[in-house]
């Protein structure tokens, strides 16, 4: 999770064949503020994913897969998404991290929190 100047925010490890959305609500909940906005790709469609949003406060850009009905998602606020994406691709800069090189989750979490840290120093 990022914030909305593309800071990591918090992490929270899946396994590599499991898909990230059970992870999104608690990774919200976490949150110490209540977001104006969730911004988040195609990957975390669900109807039950955007009520939670809704019922915590904020507004979800989740646009909706090709094959399902049309919803409120500002292109202006979606646009953001990239922010992820550019935080994704300075943290594998780390070659541990891109490569997974840990061989626990321990430990793999401890690097990725590090590279983070730094990131956030840096900018």
């Amino acid at each position: 999770m990022a914030d909305g100047a593309g800071h990591a925010i918090a992490f929270r490890l899946a396994p590599g064949q499991a898909h990230e959305l059970p992870h999104a609500v608690p990774l919200l909940d976490r949150l110490s503020d209540v977001p104006e906005w969730v911004v988040a790709d195609r990957g975390y469609t669900s109807h039950a994913f955007r009520q939670h949003i809704w019922d915590m406060g904020s507004r979800p850009a989740i646009p909706p897969l090709r094959h399902e009905a049309p919803v409120a998602c500002p292109e202006w606020i979606y646009n953001n998404r990239n922010k992820v994406e550019r935080l994704w691709a300075r943290l594998k800069e780390w070659r541990a991290v891109a490569t997974r090189y840990e061989k626990t989750a321990a430990s793999f979490l401890g690097v990725l929190c590090l590279a983070a840290a730094l990131d956030w120093l840096k900018r």
